[in-house]
């Protein structure tokens, strides 16, 4: 799925230069070029890897309709000068979640 995103956010002139895939959810540190919009980049990437990966992955020959395979919503932030944090929060993110998984057992 990784290879996915990327060729996607390539045909936009963007790079994702980190990202993370878990079960439920995906963090991506994504650069998009000034001509683009964040929610324009976002909805081609969400809309063109829904559909490959139904077809892909599920076998389906033609676009589905009335099902979704991302949630509605997304966040996003920027980075600035602050890139370095969130690269770490990106790699280190599903350790995190593990450990938060823990305390929730007690």
């Amino acid at each position: 799925m990784g290879s996915i995103l990327k060729d996607l956010a390539l045909q936009k002139e963007c790079k994702i230069e980190e990202g993370h895939l878990m079960s439920d959810h995906v963090h991506i540190l994504i650069s998009i070029p000034p001509k683009y919009s964040v929610s324009q980049v976002v909805g081609f990437i969400k809309g063109k890897s829904a559909i490959s990966i139904a077809r892909t992955f599920m076998g389906r020959r033609k676009n589905f309709t009335g099902q979704s395979f991302w949630a509605r919503g997304y966040y996003v932030s920027t980075v600035g000068s602050d890139e370095v944090t969130v690269r770490n929060y990106i790699r280190h993110q599903e350790e995190e979640d593990k450990r938060i998984e823990q305390f929730d057992l007690f």
